[in-house]
């Protein structure tokens, strides 16, 4: 497996990660960690988790794989968005717990949307519990899970705390997340993506996203797996794999590849810019939503209409694949907290008010 380092850590990861949000069912602890067992003897050596993926039980599906690992041949991160110092310890050592480790390697500051939340995580003393179990060699190093602009993160940065960072990055989304990845990467950090496929959107509509392959890509999904770690400021791609096929294609998607050239990377991202640059890729950074409102689901809606499907196909997705009808789109009070929130400053409010006006699916 091809290996990058991490930042100036002194680690070099597998430059494909395990994201382990999208286990299929994450009751059966045994049958997903085997599925990470395997992504491990296939050479990937890093793996991500987080307290409540999965129904809360990822954390464990991980722990359950790892006691099956050779120590030092892996590397683990988790997560914590808790600003409280004490609470931020709390999280940490159930993280260890049910890890089965004597330390997490990369342990991120979770969930900062601006830096606003950066001070606050300073004041709250989450920085400061992070460092001190640092220093105690509870973690290896201190990082971020960030969707802040380039120019945001810069502030955070020019702290000197964080080591790395994992942010969302694919060929759909680019355009308002490359400033973020080149600010972290020209700074000396490790660079981890999340969503390097859409969210599913590539894959979904692999026709569509057809542009996307260069000569030598067998699928759309090597060619946006590829697409992501040629980038040079990008040290690993996380991809949520579900089955021990998708590992086996991710995997493919790299051996033996050479980065793009600068020619098909250039094609790419004016082809994206043009067409591509306001698909939702589904982060979830809108929920809450004080109305009840599911918009994630319904902005995954609404990308088919961005895809070219019609009203018909629309009110489909919505009954048959989310289980929810379009009237509950028409909750939306138009407070504006979503759109605050949106790491991609899509119109949500506007989008929720066409998707209210579908027709029932038969």
């Amino acid at each position: 497996m091809w290996t990058k380092p991490y930042g100036s850590t002194g680690k070099k990861v597998s430059v494909i990660g395990f994201g382990g949000m999208r286990f299929a069912n994450g009751d059966d602890i045994d049958a997903n960690a085997e599925i990470v067992l395997h992504a491990y003897r296939k050479g990937i050596t890093y793996f991500d988790t987080a307290p409540g993926y999965c129904k809360d039980r990822s954390e464990e599906i991980m722990g359950a794989a790892f006691r099956q690992m050779k120590p030092g041949t892996f590397f683990a991160s988790t997560k914590c968005m808790k600003p409280d110092g004490g609470e931020f310890r709390r999280v940490l050592e159930r993280s260890l717990k049910r890890l089965g480790l004597q330390k997490i390697h990369f342990h991120h500051i979770w969930c900062l949307l601006n830096p606003g939340e950066w001070g606050q995580r300073k004041a709250g003393g989450a920085v400061a519990a992070a460092l001190k179990a640092k220093d105690e060699g509870l973690i290896d190093h201190v990082v971020a899970s960030t969707h802040m602009s380039g120019q945001d993160l810069h502030e955070v940065i020019a702290d000197g705390v964080i080591e790395g960072v994992t942010l969302g990055y694919s060929a759909i989304n680019f355009p308002y997340r490359e400033a973020g990845v080149r600010a972290a990467g020209e700074a000396g950090l490790g660079v981890v993506t999340m969503n390097p496929l859409g969210g599913g959107l590539i894959p979904q509509n692999a026709e569509r996203f057809d542009f996307l392959r260069g000569p030598a890509d067998m699928s759309v999904v090597q060619a946006a797996l590829r697409f992501n770690v040629s980038d040079p400021h990008v040290t690993c791609a996380l991809v949520g794999f579900t089955t021990k096929q998708h590992v086996e294609e991710a995997v493919a998607a790299v051996q033996g590849f050479r980065p793009y050239g600068l020619a098909h990377v250039q094609w790419v991202r004016r082809h994206i810019l043009e067409s591509f640059a306001d698909l939702c890729t589904g982060c979830g950074y809108c929920l809450p939503c004080p109305h009840g409102v599911p918009i994630p689901k319904l902005m995954d809606t609404y990308n088919m209409r961005l895809l070219g499907q019609d009203d018909k196909a629309l009110a489909g997705r919505l009954k048959w694949h989310w289980g929810i009808a379009a009237s509950e789109a028409a909750a939306c009070e138009s407070c504006g907290q979503c759109e605050e929130a949106c790491t991609q400053h899509l119109p949500i409010m506007q989008r929720l008010k066409e998707i209210a006006k579908l027709p029932h699916a038969k």
